[in-house]
């Protein structure tokens, strides 16, 4: 586990990397991404045979570019890849031909906004070919001259050379406990030459791994899986291969955009009031933020992860909108590690109380003699928690989590579980995991 000095220093050690779905430079980024996780993590990377069907969906090929450029006749180079892999649409085919302006102009992108910038622009499925400039160039091309377009590229099928995705898990205090589950946490890395989307959330994530590995969830708590891959077709191929893992998920959290200046947005379940939802709004009860619905933009791994077939209630967390989105001033310029380590902190703060939630159901009958033993609480030394006791036990009928109850009685979630953990240490109550909602077919 490689130290390091900022968040944005790992960042930039990716992030001028050709990062696309299935990729040599994606290859490298999973790579870079596990020599900063917790050793005890067990980070694993995966891969997967090119073409493969994975529910609906196929496995994408590999892309490897050799080169490609547009050029106007006589020579002068308009844009070269090995400048820039945002020059060419992400996945275009190859093509190797002269054309008149008015021929090459559907081929080219800009943006209108940020003229100076170049814009990234993906076309993995519906297979065509581009370049993509700053507007500026755009209006000073001749249009009277013709134009060479070379892209030489491959899209490589040998399994060898599949699909990656990498995971890994951090346990809580004693090792994993099976009744309780697992949380997931996701971040996406096939975005090349972007900081913001998605490079911050990959490396807010990797903080936040080692937070939980170096002060684990207490014991008989979640254990946390971390997934790092290209979007959406990444986590259907990942969950297409490992099924038998969806019972095991009782939550999650997608992390995207979180570098930015700009407040926390966080995105409601699916379910929208579910337990993850209400632990949500309760953390960020006292920061300025943003609420949203269920995949309101930016949709990403939460539409798989919450979606049809599967469903587990999984929210998101970002600092979107902001104005570099998709281009090329989406850099490190606009990274600031105050805000990559925020997003960490609160992620944190989420899981730290829905991981180590349950539901207390109680063994004995009557009131519990509490001073025989030793439960009885000064109401000199904590008044409210005295006056909430009988309220406390009374909710020990095996309906309400220890976060609801804290909720129902008024009290802050950990000094709640403090003392219902007296009772569990004394066998008055045992411990029923938040179950698993989610769909399996």
């Amino acid at each position: 586990m490689k130290p390091y000095t900022s968040l944005k220093s790992i960042l930039a050690e990716f992030f001028p990397l050709h990062r696309t779905l299935v990729s040599d430079d994606h290859d490298k980024t999973l790579e870079i991404v596990g020599s900063y996780m917790p050793e005890s993590s067990s980070y694993t990377i995966e891969t997967y045979a090119p073409l493969k069907q994975v529910w609906t969906w196929k496995v994408p090929e590999r892309y490897v570019v050799h080169e490609a450029y547009l050029e106007i006749e006589g020579g002068e180079r308009i844009v070269d890849f090995k400048d820039n892999p945002l020059h060419i649409v992400s996945y275009s085919l190859p093509v190797d031909t002269v054309l008149s302006f008015e021929e090459l102009q559907p081929h080219l992108y800009f943006n209108e906004k940020l003229p100076h910038t170049v814009p990234w622009v993906f076309k993995y499925y519906e297979r065509s070919w581009g370049f993509c400039l700053p507007k500026n160039t755009f209006d000073k091309l001749p249009r009277d001259k013709k134009y060479r377009a070379v892209i030489n590229c491959e899209f490589i099928t040998d399994p060898a050379q599949g699909f990656k995705v990498a995971t890994a898990v951090v346990h809580p205090e004693g090792g994993p406990n099976p009744e309780a589950g697992e949380f997931l946490v996701q971040a996406h890395t096939c975005h090349p030459m972007q900081a913001n989307d998605d490079g911050a959330g990959v490396v807010s994530t990797i903080e936040l791994a080692r937070r939980l590995a170096e002060k684990p969830l207490p014991r008989g708590s979640m254990s946390v899986r971390f997934w790092f891959g290209p979007e959406t077709i990444g986590t259907i191929a990942w969950l297409a291969h490992n099924e038998s893992l969806i019972p095991n998920l009782r939550g999650g959290i997608f992390m995207e955009m979180t570098g930015n200046q700009n407040k926390i947005a966080w995105h409601h379940t699916r379910q929208h009031d579910h337990l993850l939802d209400r632990i949500t709004k309760f953390v960020l009860r006292e920061t300025v933020h943003d609420e949203r619905d269920f995949a309101a933009a930016p949709a990403n791994d939460e539409r798989v992860i919450n979606g049809p077939g599967v469903n587990v209630p999984c929210i998101s967390i970002n600092r979107f909108p902001y104005d570099e989105y998709h281009t090329t001033d989406d850099n490190l310029d606009i990274m600031h590690d105050d805000m990559l380590v925020g997003a960490a902190q609160t992620a944190e703060d989420i899981i730290r109380i829905y991981a180590s939630n349950y539901t207390p159901k109680r063994t004995f009958r009557g009131p519990v003699f509490l001073s025989g033993y030793g439960l009885w609480v000064d109401w000199r030394e904590n008044w409210a928690l005295n006056r909430a006791i009988e309220k406390i036990m009374m909710r020990f009928e095996g309906q309400h989590t220890v976060f609801e109850i804290a909720e129902q009685v008024g009290l802050d979630y950990w000094t709640v579980r403090d003392y219902v953990e007296k009772f569990r240490a004394k066998g008055f109550v045992n411990p029923l995991p938040i179950p698993f909602e989610g769909d399996v077919e």
